[in-house]
């Protein structure tokens, strides 16, 4: 399954996870992520201190594990997402189905 986490980080707390995040390596990344979450990609707004990032897990319970790690510097939003071939195989079904 893949997942959109979109954060907002803590306006007291900007410049501290600004220090800390910039001192990450990618391997630091994956040991913070555990084995089971992969991240596809992140992008960050700097100017508003949020962000949007794309993970890959089949273990939800990691995932949700994962994003408290951050919960006490930045509110997080985890949701389900589809990319454009699952999106194309779903609206092919549900037409199949309503055709019936």
């Amino acid at each position: 399954m893949k997942f959109m986490l979109t954060w907002r980080i803590h306006p007291e707390k900007r410049q501290d996870a600004l220090a800390g995040f910039s001192q990450m390596t990618a391997q630091d990344d994956i040991a913070d992520m555990g084995s089971t979450v992969r991240l596809i990609g992140r992008w960050h707004n700097i100017a508003e201190f949020s962000g949007v990032a794309i993970y890959e897990t089949d273990d939800p319970i990691a995932m949700s594990n994962w994003a408290l790690n951050w919960n006490s510097i930045l509110d997080a939003v985890v949701t389900p997402v589809l990319d454009d071939e699952e999106t194309r195989a779903l609206g092919k079904s549900r037409a199949q189905a309503a055709a019936g």
